[in-house]
C-alpha cells in the first residue's frame, strides 16, 4: 500500500471542507494540503440535497456561532458568486402566519431579527396579498436579505480554485482508519496510507464516526433526519416569487414546509423531517442495519424519540400519506393540488445528539493533539459555509502553529 506525505489533510469535501481548504491553501500556498472525500466528486450529500436557500439569520439565538456565522455567511456569499459568476437572487423570503397562535410566535421572530439586525418588514393581510396574491395568512414577516444560489456549483468552484493554488485532491477514497502518534497522523484511505502533521475533519453525516476513529470520547451521535421534496409542475413556476415559509414551532428544531423558487426557476416544496433509517439514505426506501443499530444502542436516540414522539408520529404519517404532507403547504397556499406534487430528490440532515437527549443547535467542535473535528453543522451551515471557513484556519493556525 502507497504512503504519501502531507503537511495538512482535511476530510470530507462538503462546501465546509472546499471552504476550509481554499482559505488554508490561500493562507499558506507553500503547505502541502490534501483534501479526501469517499465521493468522486464533491458535494454529495448534504451541500447537494438542500433547498439553495442563502439565510439571513433569522431564528438564531443571538451571541451564537449560527447568528454570527449565517449573517456575515450571507455576505460573503453574495461576494463569491459575484466574483466567479456563479447564479445568486435575492428574492426575499416571507414567514407566513396563518392563525392567532403564529401571529405571536411571529411577534417573537421579530424581535429575534431586531436582536439580531436584521431588516425585517412586518405586513398586514392585505400587504401580503398585494405582495403574493396566491398565499394566504393574517400576516406575513418579510426579510428582504434571503437569497437563493447553486451551492454545489459554489462547492466545485471552491475546489477549482483550491486546485489552481496547488491543492491536491483524493477523491473517490473512503476513510477506514485513522491512527494518531506524537509525531503524525496516519491516515488509511482507499488503496494507500496518508501521512501528515494535521489533520481536519468536516465529515457531515459521518462526523461521529471519523471522531470515533481518532478514539475522542464522544457524548454525542449523528441521528439522520431525511428532509423530503417535492416539485411543482412548470406551469405553477410564477406562483410565487419569494420564498415562502411558515412560522415555526420554537418546540421544534426545523422550520416546516415551504416553498421555495430555485435557482433553475423550478419550485420545490418541502422538506419535512422524518426520522432517517440509513445515513446516506436518499432512495424511496432505505434502510443500513448498521446505522439503525448505532441508534437503537444510543441512549440519546430514545431520550429525543421520547421527548418528540407526537411530532416525530406525525413527520412520519405525512411522509407516507401525501394528502397530509399537501395539507401543510395548503394552509398558506391553497390553490396547490396533489396532483402538483411531483417527485424531487431527498435530503438528509446530520443531527448531532448528545447523550441526554439534547439536540446539538449550535456548531460543535473537538479537537485532540494534532487534529479539529467539526462534529455538527447544521443548517445554515451551507450559507455559513466562508465564515465557518475562515473560523477552522484561525483554530488551525493557534493549535497547530502554522
Amino acid at each position: 500500500m502507497d504512503t504519501l506525505k502531507n503537511d495538512l489533510v482535511l476530510i470530507g469535501n462538503g462546501i465546509v471542507g472546499a471552504s476550509t481548504a481554499l482559505q488554508l491553501k490561500k493562507k499558506f500556498p507553500s503547505l502541502s494540503i490534501l483534501l479526501i472525500d469517499k465521493e468522486a466528486r464533491c458535494a454529495q450529500h448534504q451541500t447537494g440535497h438542500n433547498s439553495g436557500v442563502v439565510h439571513a439569520g433569522v431564528y438564531y439565538k443571538p451571541g451564537s456561532l449560527k447568528a454570527d456565522f449565517c449573517k456575515r455567511g450571507a455576505v460573503l456569499t453574495r461576494t463569491f458568486c459575484s466574483e466567479n459568476d456563479i447564479p445568486y437572487t435575492q428574492c426575499g423570503k416571507l414567514l407566513v402566519a396563518t392563525n392567532e397562535l403564529e401571529l405571536q410566535r411571529m411577534s417573537h421572530l421579530e424581535k429575534r431579527c431586531a436582536e439580531n439586525e436584521i431588516e425585517v418588514q412586518r405586513l398586514s393581510e392585505s400587504e401580503l396579498k398585494n405582495k403574493e396574491p396566491n398565499i394566504i395568512g393574517i400576516g406575513a414577516l418579510f426579510v428582504p436579505a434571503t437569497a437563493i444560489t447553486n451551492f454545489p456549483l459554489i462547492t466545485q468552484t471552491m475546489i477549482s480554485r483550491y486546485q489552481e493554488l496547488g491543492g491536491d485532491i483524493l477523491f473517490a477514497s473512503e476513510v477506514r482508519k485513522i491512527d494518531e502518534s506524537q509525531s503524525a497522523i496516519f491516515i488509511t484511505a482507499g488503496n494507500q496510507i496518508t501521512e501528515t502533521s494535521h489533520l481536519i475533519v468536516c465529515g457531515g453525516l459521518m462526523a461521529d464516526r471519523l471522531a470515533g476513529m481518532m478514539n475522542i470520547d464522544l457524548d454525542f451521535q449523528i441521528v439522520p433526519f431525511r428532509g423530503e421534496y417535492y416539485q411543482l409542475p412548470d406551469t405553477l413556476n410564477s406562483i410565487v416569487h419569494h420564498l415562502i415559509y411558515p412560522i415555526p414551532d420554537p418546540e421544534l428544531p426545523f422550520l416546516g414546509v415551504h416553498l421555495t423558487p430555485m435557482i433553475d426557476g423550478k419550485i420545490t416544496v418541502g422538506p419535512n423531517a422524518v426520522l432517517g433509517w440509513k445515513r446516506e439514505g436518499y432512495g424511496t426506501i432505505n434502510f443500513s442495519f448498521k446505522d439503525v443499530s448505532e441508534m437503537l444502542l444510543f441512549s440519546g436516540f430514545w431520550k429525543v424519540i421520547g421527548a418528540n414522539l407526537n411530532a416525530g408520529f406525525k413527520e412520519f404519517i405525512d411522509s407516507l400519506y401525501k394528502p397530509g404532507y399537501l395539507n401543510r403547504v395548503r394552509k398558506y397556499c391553497p390553490q396547490i393540488k396533489l396532483s402538483d406534487l411531483g417527485t424531487y430528490p431527498a435530503g438528509i440532515r446530520a443531527q448531532a445528539v448528545m447523550a441526554d437527549g439534547s439536540l446539538v443547535h449550535d456548531f460543535l467542535f473537538s479537537e485532540t493533539e494534532r487534529s479539529l473535528h467539526v462534529c455538527n453543522a447544521p443548517s445554515p451551515a451551507a450559507t455559513s459555509a466562508l465564515p465557518i471557513g475562515e473560523y477552522l484556519s484561525n483554530m488551525a493556525i493557534s493549535k497547530f502553529n502554522l
